[in-house]
C-alpha cells in the first residue's frame, strides 16, 4: 500500500504494509536511523518520536494510524526552541553515557516543555517515567531539563 506521511515537515510516499509499525518504516524505508528501536513493545522509549506534538512510541505506531498527522523526529528536534535548548543542555551537563537512550529521552523532554514550560521534579519524573537509561543517567536528565528552562 502506498501511504504519505509528513516527517519533518517534508510528504514522503512510502510503500509498505498498513500495520507496519512507523519505526520501521522511518529506520528501514527512509534511512532515518536517530530513532532508535529498543524494545519493541512500547516499554523503553528509545523510539520515541512526536506525532503532533504529542510524544509517541514509534514501535507500537502502525502507519496507517499517522494518516495526516505531522511526525517530528530527533533528526528535526533541534529546530524546536524546546529541542534546541534540550540538545544544548544535553551537551553542557555531558548527559549521555552509552547514549542509546538519549534520543528517545530527548523527544520525551521535548513534549514535556512544549506542555509545561517549567516543569517541577514530579513533572519530569511522570513525563520521563517511560525512557529507561540503562547507564542510570536519570540526575542528569533531570539536571539539563530544568537546564533547558533557563
Amino acid at each position: 500500500m502506498t501511504i504519505n506521511i509528513k516527517i519533518n515537515g517534508t510528504v514522503h510516499t512510502v510503500d509498505a504494509d498498513g500495520d507496519t509499525p512507523l519505526l520501521w518504516v522511518l529506520r528501514d524505508v527512509l534511512g532515518m536511523t536517530g530513532t532508535k528501536f529498543g524494545c519493541g513493545a512500547g516499554l523503553c522509549g528509545a523510539c520515541t518520536v512526536h506525532l503532533d506534538g504529542q510524544a509517541v512510541r514509534a514501535c507500537q505506531t502502525p502507519i496507517d494510524s499517522v494518516g495526516e498527522s505531522s511526525i517530528t523526529t530527533i533528526e528535526a528536534i533541534g529546530e524546536t526552541p524546546q529541542g534546541k535548548a534540550l540538545q544544548q543542555s544535553w551537551i553542557d551537563l555531558d548527559v549521555p553515557q552509552c547514549g542509546y537512550c538519549q534520543s528517545g529521552q530527548i523527544m520525551s523532554a521535548a513534549a514535556l516543555l512544549a506542555a509545561t514550560p517549567k516543569p517541577t521534579d514530579a513533572d519530569i519524573d511522570a513525563a520521563m517515567s517511560g525512557n529507561v537509561c540503562r547507564c542510570g543517567t536519570y540526575q542528569r536528565i533531570r539536571a539539563a531539563i530544568h537546564r533547558a528552562t533557563a
